[in-house]
């Protein structure tokens, strides 16, 4: 008898029949023996819909109020499927986050987990229930609701499993586990058997919307076994897990993210001195909007062009910022671009192999595709380019890189 943490997000419990579908896919897991902890989102569209009501009433509602109100989307759906499970004659319980002993700090919007008492949780599950636990929430230790971001119900599956000590935490989506690439953009993506938190987590920050990267991170800190798996269609989904070090061959690159939602900007004639580095990105970051990509390059006269990336959406504020901060440090012009894309390969193996950026430089001048900026860790390289060329680098690196053959990556993994 095993102990599962199951998650299921908006589209899972869409309505009511998708709920049932829910209610079904547990009620197997429990009739076999299991104990079953189940989290689950609001429906989907009633945060978004909640926040537009907000917007009604007072177009800045406090953040506290805020999570108040959204908190109240997830412990629609924990009703509904307790509800539906006693339908199927199968005992279950539920519970709000704050009720699960989920416990975090008190910023409203983005609360983090400090940490997780499931007392009652243990208690209904002896009794023979399914627990069924509202994600997306907790509360401070002064009793304050509070939520934990947007895809936080990830984040309170994995946190609960670990808490738990359970055998295996599932992660329930419209996706029958984690792709070589987005399949709406190359036909022949595959799906992986297997893949390293690391690598998971690098996929996650450079764009792939499987998994929060929060979730992804606390997996991997806390060694939660983790499988993403369909709502909708029967599968094994993908195991997210330690990099196997007894692997007979590991792949050179398990996958490729990329991001739309990238805008450059650049500001010219900074004058080269030490420091000035720091009095361009303080006032940025001062104005909370992060900073992703970063080149200098050191021109005539001891002026340099000094470039980053930032979100689609910081775009305007940034250039503001930048206008600004030019002027007081004697820089030069403030340029910017709108129209540029982000594409990395990931993959654990490129530690153990030379050449990996040669072949994706090669792959990208082989379609004429120019590289504007590049960034590279030990497990990632990363290249921006012009957003139209987007998809045929995305095709050129997974043919490049023969991602949809399925020897390769399936054995290393």
């Amino acid at each position: 008898m095993a102990l599962i943490v199951q998650k299921f997000g908006g589209t899972s419990v869409l309505d009511t029949d998708r709920i049932k579908n829910v209610a079904s896919r547990v009620g197997k897991h429990r009739l076999r023996g299991d104990r079953v902890v189940v989290v689950v989102s609001a429906m989907g569209g009633v945060t978004d819909n909640l926040i537009r009501l907000a917007g009604e009433i007072n177009p800045m509602p406090s953040e506290r109020e805020m999570d108040m109100l959204l908190a109240t989307g997830e412990q629609t759906t924990i009703s509904l499927l307790a509800m539906a499970l006693h339908s199927l004659d199968l005992p279950a319980v539920s519970l709000t986050g704050a009720q699960a002993g989920i416990v975090t700090d008190g910023v409203h919007s983005k609360a983090k987990i400090q940490n997780i008492t499931p007392k009652q949780v243990h208690a209904m599950l002896d009794e023979g229930n399914v627990v069924i636990v509202a994600g997306f929430q907790g509360q401070t230790p002064d009793g304050r609701i509070t939520t934990l971001g947007r895809g936080g119900s990830d984040l309170t599956a994995i946190a609960m499993a670990a808490a738990l000590k359970a055998d295996l935490c599932q992660i329930y989506t419209d996706v029958d586990g984690v792709y070589t690439t987005d399949p709406r953009v190359v036909d022949s993506a595959r799906r992986l058997e297997r893949i390293t938190f690391e690598e998971m987590l690098e996929m996650a920050s450079l764009g792939s919307k499987v998994l929060q990267i929060r979730a992804v991170e606390f997996a991997g800190k806390y060694n939660v076994p983790l499988r993403v798996l369909s709502s909708f269609a029967e599968g094994e989904g993908t195991l997210i897990t330690f990099e196997d070090e007894n692997a007979m061959e590991q792949p050179v690159v398990s996958g490729i993210a990329f991001n739309r939602d990238e805008a450059k900007l650049t500001i010219s004639g900074v004058p080269d001195t030490p420091g000035s580095a720091l009095r361009i990105l303080k006032p940025v970051s001062d104005a909370n909007i992060e900073v992703d990509m970063i080149v200098q390059n050191v021109g005539e006269d001891n002026k340099t062009a000094f470039t980053f990336t930032v979100h689609r959406n910081d775009f305007k504020r940034a250039q503001d910022v930048l206008r600004g901060i030019s002027t007081e440090i004697g820089a030069g012009e403030v340029g910017g671009d709108t129209k540029i894309a982000k594409v990395s390969i990931v993959g654990v193996g490129m530690r153990s192999h030379a050449g990996v950026a040669t072949k994706m430089f090669e792959a990208l001048s082989n379609e004429g595709i120019n590289i504007q900026m590049i960034s590279t860790s030990e497990i990632k390289i990363s290249v921006v380019i012009d957003e139209k060329y987007l998809e045929l680098a995305v095709r050129a690196l997974h043919s490049a890189f023969e991602l949809d053959k399925s020897g390769v990556v399936e054995e290393g993994m």
